[in-house]
């Protein structure tokens, strides 16, 4: 199975780990090239410019299509949904975007740990994803 996954780019280790984990799965998982490179510690300016302009980083990159296209591509998405910011297992505005591109596009979603509690917890409900609670082998078409 194809398989795209999404997240906070701070999670950009744990994608590269995951993408391993679900090849060695025999799935099919591409990363984009800049989640590869954060992970192995490169790209720090990059980093700290997301820090203070997100959105014009995200423009320059057009990581929204690029996200976008990969999901097109793929037969399911896995959202990476580990703390952040104080949150149990965040999803973020962009990740939420994925999900609703998977969504619309009759792709699989998947949730690595439980649904979290934020102001759009029904929205990420409404998509119906199937929650893995960490077990990758529950990943099924």
């Amino acid at each position: 199975m194809k398989i795209a996954i999404i997240g906070s780019s701070k999670f950009a280790k744990q994608m590269v780990e995951y993408q391993k984990k679900l090849m060695d799965l025999g799935h099919r998982v591409d990363l984009h090239e800049h989640y590869v490179l954060q992970a192995k510690g490169e790209m720090r300016d990059m980093i700290e410019r997301m820090n203070k302009e997100h959105a014009k980083v995200k423009i320059e990159n057009d990581y929204i299509k690029y996200h976008h296209n990969e999901i097109v591509k793929s037969d399911a998405v896995l959202v990476l949904n580990f703390d952040k910011n104080g949150i149990d297992n965040y999803i973020g505005g962009n990740t939420l975007i994925e999900m609703g591109d998977a969504y619309v596009l009759d792709k699989k979603i998947f949730l690595l740990n439980s649904v979290p509690e934020m102001m759009y917890t029904d929205e990420i409900i409404a998509m119906q994803p199937v929650i893995l609670n960490g077990d990758l082998s529950k990943i099924k078409l």
